[in-house]
């Protein structure tokens, strides 16, 4: 049944009547999301139908996306890294000759005065390395003193900033859907020992509630690096005896925050952060899960103590993590994962320690060797590919409409082995534009992009907060881990279609 001009007002926004169907216009963001949640069997339902219309086989659904990998789906291995990895199976050999030949190849890179310490994940470096540098010792008599780090109010703050109780108390439910959940602690339970998390709004940043579940959602592809780094400043002074270290990510776009550089081509933003930390004789640490080691992010450019990868997503290594960092603060950390030596004196061990649970296994070990050698010897078989998936993007975006076309900001990363479409300006100058679905919509469901792209049949990858992050390897990579053209531009064409399907029920393109 068709509404009336009086019944669109009703429901809060404004229309126009073209042929008969009503246009809205919505005069609150609230308005737009509700809209978009009451269409949402209408938005799916096109797009199975774009799919089809694509040519996007049946056999291939489901078997192929926008992402070198994702936690519940690592991407397939290269062939090199396969074979290392089953070559070394069949050998015997001690896993801390693995680990040392790790510390090798850093060594090669990064200078005497960098280590390593392999680990299981990511989330397990982070883990291990903030217990032994930002929490208050346990030892001694008397109560124990609480510690505080900063940490910019950037993306994926649940990550890398879920380690404290938040401060100032109203972040302390910012990502409330991954605190607790039935039967567990949630996120609450990553907490460590008398930490703080101070969160520190970005300057030129914007913090506008946005998406289905309606949440706080960081736009930083404006942020100001200078006026950032007199904050951090001013709050670290603040903190005083408090300060135990400073956090960030390592990623190199305007969508996360770093897309002003120096001559260099390295983020001054995260130049300023190493500094204050030096300042204060505290460490910086670098979250770079989707990074690529001596390709990416320099911890030596930035001033980091220390910088840690998921070594299965951009970098191509079976499931497991890597902590690089200056020998100082490698030391307690090695040490803690069993790695430091053994007890009786030897240079490195693989025993028994506080965190021997985050071990990451012989195969992991032996596809880091392999990834790591590739790194250093050959980057050009990870650059490539991200040079030509930055030409394929841009050619099936110019099919966009205009409008929508010239809202979008594209950046080649090498550090992530990404192309990260960002699409913040669709909402210049107070108009609403493109929806911007925040990362609670994605554990929700409801991130239309990506739960989009999956009717389709594309796996979808990292798109939340206005923005896009495009990495070959998912059923778009060959053996030898360069672009398979056809299935990347299947995928992308799915991407553009959906993004005018929900351009046009936001009425953002007629």
């Amino acid at each position: 049944m068709g509404h009336g001009k009086s019944e669109f007002l009703k429901l809060g926004f404004r229309h126009e009547i073209e042929g008969g169907i009503a246009l809205p216009e919505f005069a609150h963001r609230f308005q737009l999301y509700r809209h978009l949640q009451q269409n949402i069997p209408s938005i799916f339902a096109e797009a199975k139908k774009a799919a089809d219309e694509i040519g996007i086989p049946k056999e291939l659904r489901g078997r192929f996306g926008l992402t070198g990998a994702i936690s519940g789906a690592p991407a397939p291995l290269r062939e090199d890294i396969l074979q290392a990895s089953e070559a070394g199976a069949t050998e015997v050999m001690p896993l801390s000759r693995l680990v040392e030949e790790i510390r090798e190849i850093v060594k090669d890179v990064y200078g005497d005065e960098f280590d390593a310490a392999p680990v299981n994940t990511c989330e397990a470096g982070i883990w291990v390395t903030y217990d032994n540098l930002f929490t208050p010792p346990l030892m001694g008599r008397g109560d124990n003193y609480r510690t505080r780090y900063l940490i910019p109010y950037e993306k994926h703050l649940h990550h890398h900033g879920g380690y404290g109780r938040p401060f100032p108390p109203k972040y302390k439910d910012l990502y409330a859907d991954r605190g607790t959940t039935a039967g567990e602690m949630g996120f609450y339970g990553k907490r460590q020992n008398n930490l703080d998390t101070v969160i520190v709004p970005l300057v030129g940043a914007h913090y506008d509630n946005h998406g289905i579940k309606y949440w706080p959602t960081p736009l930083l592809s404006e942020v100001d690096p200078e006026g950032s780094r007199d904050r951090f400043a001013e709050v670290a002074k603040e903190q005083g005896p408090l300060l135990s270290g400073i956090a960030s990510l390592g990623y190199d776009t305007p969508g996360y925050g770093y897309g002003a550089k120096d001559s260099d081509g390295v983020p001054r933003f995260q130049k300023y952060l190493g500094q204050l930390a030096r300042k204060h004789n505290v460490p910086y640490v670098i979250d770079n899960a989707w990074g690529l080691p001596f390709v990416g992010t320099d911890p030596r450019k930035v001033g980091a103590d220390v910088i840690i990868y998921s070594m299965d997503k951009a970098t191509g290594a079976a499931t497991s993590g890597l902590v690089i960092g200056r020998e100082e603060v490698m030391t307690p950390i090695r040490r803690s994962l069993g790695m430091h030596g053994d007890r009786w004196g030897t240079l490195s061990s693989y025993g028994k320690a506080a965190y021997v649970t985050q071990d990451p296994g012989k195969e992991a070990l032996l596809t880091q060797v392999r990834a790591l050698k590739v790194l250093r010897d050959q980057p050009e078989v990870l650059t490539k590919p991200v040079d030509d998936l930055y030409d394929l993007v841009n050619d099936e975006l110019s099919h966009l409409p205009e409008k929508l076309r010239r809202g979008l900001l594209v950046t080649k990363s090498y550090n992530s082995a990404a192309v990260e479409i960002n699409y913040e300006k669709t909402w210049a100058d107070g108009k609403m534009g493109l929806p911007i679905f925040p990362i609670e919509d994605m554990y929700a469901g409801s991130h239309l992009i990506q739960a989009g792209l999956s009717q389709m049949g594309i796996i979808p990858t990292i798109a939340y907060d206005a923005n896009i992050f495009i990495s070959p390897g998912m059923g778009t990579s060959d053996a030898k881990g360069q672009l398979i053209e056809d299935r990347m531009r299947l995928a992308l064409k799915g991407l553009v279609s959906l993004l005018e399907i929900i351009a046009r029920y936001s009425a953002y393109l007629d």
